[in-house]
Formats: C-alpha cells, sequence, structure tokens
C-alpha cells in the first residue's frame, strides 16, 4: 500500500510538471501569435504604442491559458507517461503487481483538480484583465464604440416594474440608442407596462431616456392608459435594476464575466429580455473543465504507455496527439452549436467530456486488461 502511494506521488508530480510546462509553452506560443496580429493591427493606428500593444497581449494571457489547458494536459500527459515508459519505470511498476489504475489515480485527480482550480480561481481573474484588454482594444485598435455594438441601433429589453401591480414588467423599445461616458442615452421611446399575464395596463411613449442611477428618466413624455385619454406631456421617472455597465456586458463577451458572477447575470438577462444561451453555455463549459482535463489525462496514458520495445511508439503517440485534439475540437465546435442554439447548453457544453471519458476507460481497459 505505502509502494503504490509513493509511486501515484512519484507519477503525479512528474505528470503536473509536464502539464504546467506545456501550458507555460502552448500559452507563450500562442501570445506571441497573438502579439503579433496585435503589431499587425496598430500598424494604421497612430494612437496603438507598442506598450498598448503589449499590455493588451499581456491581459489576454491568462484567458488563453485557459482555451489551451485541456490540450496542454493531453501533450504534457503524454510527454510524462512516454518518458516514464521510456526509463522502464512503469514497466516496473506493473511488474511488482500494480494496476496501471492505481498509478493513474494521483494523475487524473491533479488534472481534475487543476480543472477546478482554473474554473474557481483563474476564471475569476482571466474575466477581468480580458475585459480590460478587450476596453484596450475597442479604444485603440477598432473603430466601433466599444461593446454596446447598437450605438445608433435599436434597443429591445424587458423588466421587472412593481408600480403598477406586484409581479408587472415593462417592455423596453428605443429606436436610437447612444453610449456617452457611463449614460445611455435613448430616442423615441416606447415603454409597455404590462400585468404578469401580458395585459397591457399603460404605455408611455417619450422623445428621449436616459438610464443613470437606477432610473430611466423618459423626457417629453405622455401616458396612455386603457379607457383613458393622453396625459400632458411631462418628464417621468422609471425605477430599473439595469445599469450601463450591464446593458454592456449583456453585448460583451461571456469570458469577460467571473464563473461566480455568472448565475446571477444570467438571471438578470433572462428577466431583462437578453439572449442568455452564450453565457449559461460559458458557465456549463467552466463546470464540465475539470472532467475534460482528466479524460485528457486518460487518452494520454491509453496512447503513451505502451512498452517501446513493442515497437510503433511513434505512430502509438501520434494516434494519442490527433485522437486528443479531435476531441479538444468537436469540444469547441459543440460550444458553437449550443452557442448558436442548435444543441441544447447542457449537451453541448458535457457531452464531448463524457464521451471521450468513456472512450478513453474502454481503451485503457482493452489495453490493461484486455
Amino acid at each position: 500500500m505505502k509502494l503504490a502511494l509513493t509511486l501515484t506521488l512519484y507519477v503525479s508530480r512528474v505528470f503536473i510538471l509536464a502539464v504546467l510546462t506545456m501550458i507555460a509553452a502552448l500559452a507563450g506560443l500562442v501570445a506571441l501569435f497573438d502579439f503579433i496580429e496585435l503589431l499587425r493591427r496598430a500598424a494604421t493606428k497612430p494612437q496603438a504604442t507598442f506598450g498598448i500593444v503589449t499590455e493588451i497581449a499581456a491581459l489576454r494571457l491568462p484567458w488563453e491559458a485557459m482555451e489551451i489547458l485541456p490540450f496542454a494536459v493531453l501533450l504534457g500527459g503524454i510527454s510524462a507517461f512516454w518518458r516514464l515508459t521510456r526509463s522502464s519505470e512503469l514497466v516496473v511498476a506493473r511488474a511488482t503487481g500494480l494496476s496501471a489504475w492505481q498509478f493513474l489515480s494521483g494523475p487524473i485527480a491533479a488534472a481534475a483538480l487543476l480543472g477546478v482550480f482554473t474554473t474557481a480561481a483563474v476564471s475569476p481573474l482571466s474575466a477581468v484583465m480580458l475585459a480590460r484588454a478587450e476596453r484596450l482594444d475597442s479604444l485603440y485598435l477598432t473603430t466601433e464604440s466599444g461593446p454596446l455594438s447598437l450605438n445608433g441601433g435599436q434597443l429591445w429589453l424587458r423588466q421587472a416594474d412593481h408600480e403598477l401591480t406586484p409581479d408587472g414588467i415593462s417592455i423596453i423599445h428605443a429606436d436610437s440608442v447612444n453610449l456617452k461616458g457611463r449614460t445611455l442615452n435613448a430616442r423615441a421611446v416606447s415603454v409597455f407596462r404590462l400585468a404578469p399575464h401580458d395585459q397591457l395596463l399603460q404605455r408611455i411613449e417619450a422623445a428621449r431616456a436616459i438610464l443613470a442611477h437606477g432610473n430611466w428618466v423618459l423626457e417629453e413624455a405622455h401616458v396612455i392608459s386603457v379607457d383613458h385619454p393622453p396625459d400632458p406631456t411631462t418628464t417621468i421617472r422609471l425605477p430599473t435594476d439595469l445599469t450601463v455597465g450591464r446593458v454592456e456586458e449583456s453585448f460583451a463577451s461571456p469570458d469577460t464575466l467571473s464563473f461566480w458572477k455568472l448565475p446571477d447575470f444570467i438571471a438578470l438577462l433572462e428577466r431583462s429580455g437578453f439572449s442568455a444561451i452564450r453565457h449559461r453555455l460559458r458557465f456549463q463549459t467552466l463546470l464540465a473543465l475539470p472532467v475534460l482535463a482528466a479524460t485528457m489525462t486518460l487518452v494520454a496514458a491509453g496512447f503513451s504507455m505502451r512498452p517501446t520495445r513493442r515497437g510503433g511508439t511513434a505512430r502509438l503517440i501520434g494516434s494519442g496527439v490527433a485522437a486528443g485534439f479531435a476531441l479538444f475540437m468537436v469540444s469547441k465546435i459543440a460550444e458553437e452549436f449550443g452557442g448558436s442554439g442548435a444543441l441544447p447548453v447542457v449537451l453541448a457544453a458535457w457531452a464531448p467530456a463524457a464521451s471521450g471519458l468513456m472512450l478513453a476507460i474502454a481503451l485503457l481497459l482493452h489495453l490493461e486488461d484486455g
């Protein structure tokens, strides 16, 4: 028992060092290409200095490391297990009667814990840094006006409205929306105030509206009620739980939101009438990350622990890299389908990891016990 524990800890240490080295190498390579692309975009932007470009590339680094984590676990695992097999350490361990499942339990647990740490701790840091990077990118490298990409366009949203009736809602439509500083200005605004069963209680037509300090300030507005003539034009304040930041975030990438903030923000989006598919997919993908990391560990073990005396090692390792890359790409393609609504969010996030895990277990059972 002591021998098995000692060997498991040793294999786990070799594995985690190889994975961390691979994460650093791959993240550095991706960051280099990203930096070159940023330099190309900055070539025609005099205000985008070398320091700004470097800051944007550095701020994107944690997010890039998160994105390549599963593939880094695969390559790091193949490197670690192949080195241990080539030095006959795993061969000797098996000769003592230890099963591969015993000394693989440590690396699998280490990969899953790395996924948990990435989801719980790295994700909030990555979200903050990526949001900062996107703001700098929008300010210096693009001609658009920021995350609120509908500047000058229309806006539809829904919010809670308890003034006229409990559990009432308001549907707000604006023909034109512009963001100035931390204030959202809208023109030609219509507000439909509804009872819980979609019964129209009141309609407000306003020439302008400003979202600030927890209120929609409707200017040059008149109220139209059922069986009542329109009221004189006045200024109306309509309370709201929306802020300019939340409206911006609803159009920004879900990657710029922390894992811990996503559930509350998803609920807010759905209450406000925005689509929350991308945010729910991001949340489920982060939840599935530990399982995907453990799956990649099993795939790496299944393709790299074959004794070298049997030959064909290079072909087997190449097959392992190809299989892991295929699984990684399938998970990304499933995310795209999930983000478009073609697949249920839970299925898109969990199916690649779960199916890959079952296939990897079947491969190891065949190699170990077959």
